[in-house]
């Protein structure tokens, strides 16, 4: 618009309140355009880790199973081991992934990263001597002992503030567990390392506990941690007096201690068996 001497008049005056008012609305709503559009991201992205995190539970315990049941040693055992660490490392990884970065979730970060150190250690001392991955183990004594000192601190602190810890399905207690066993594996480590080598019986020993204890994680998260994902039929059944979804857990843990006393009752009857 002009006047009669045909000078524009500003609609809005620059430093007038209808011309801030205007401005400051203009920036909220591009401020939550923004967090629309990387919540979208978020989302995204979210959902591509979770899918890695099945699909590779699911080929995790199958393989498991297998290398369980499998006789030791034998070429099934070894594909089947194999492919247990490959699918138990991307889903620990995921796993870390989704709650440190999409959805801060302190025990679920704690869990996924000691899980992955015991599948990758435990893979280790069948596959190098002591000698040869001297350093990674030293790395990987390292990294248990400040996961334990970081899950321990997180449980005191939870403590002495429950609303410090912030977690959505696993129980706060996961947290001393974890930690306290994490510092135990770590000082193992360290011994291992100063003896220099790791021989027959010890090394499969070390060997079995390791992995069996990623594969119980891994059976228990699934089944009896996510049983809001099987139909109700299956989630009140029961075997024997014994939940459906049970199952799977208890015979992963029996199956451990058999191959473990198995490996230890050997080493004994050789100890003692008489020398020509």
């Amino acid at each position: 618009m002009n006047d009669g001497n045909h000078r524009p008049i500003p609609l809005l005056n620059p430093q007038g309140p209808s011309f801030i008012a205007i401005n400051s609305v203009s920036l909220v709503v591009r401020f939550n355009l923004t967090d629309i559009n990387q919540d979208r991201s978020t989302n995204y992205q979210g959902t591509i880790m979770k899918w890695i995190h099945i699909i590779a539970g699911l080929m995790a315990i199958a393989s498991g199973f297998i290398a369980l049941y499998a006789a030791k040693g034998s070429p099934l055992h070894r594909q089947s081991g194999t492919m247990f660490t490959l699918s138990m490392l991307f889903m620990t990884i995921s796993a870390a992934i989704i709650p440190f970065f999409l959805r801060t979730d302190h025990v679920t970060g704690v869990a996924a990263l000691f899980t992955a150190y015991l599948v990758c250690t435990s893979w280790l001392v069948v596959k190098r001597t002591v000698q040869e991955s001297k350093a990674v183990l030293e790395g990987f004594a390292l990294a248990a002992a400040v996961l334990g000192v970081y899950s321990l601190s997180l449980w005191f602190d939870f403590v002495d503030d429950p609303k410090s810890l912030i977690t959505k399905n696993s129980p706060p207690q996961t947290l001393l567990v974890f930690g306290s066993i994490s510092l135990l594996c770590s000082a193992l480590d360290l011994r291992m390392i100063w003896a220099g080598k790791i021989l027959g019986s010890q090394r499969l020993v070390r060997h079995l506990w390791r992995m069996c204890f990623a594969m119980l994680i891994a059976t228990g998260s699934f089944f009896t941690g996510q049983m809001q994902v099987f139909p109700t039929i299956i989630r009140k059944s029961s075997l024997l007096g014994i939940p459906v979804l049970a199952i799977p857990v208890m015979l992963v843990l029996v199956t451990t201690l058999y191959w473990i006393g198995r490996t230890l009752l050997k080493r004994r009857s050789a100890t003692l068996a008489p020398r020509s």
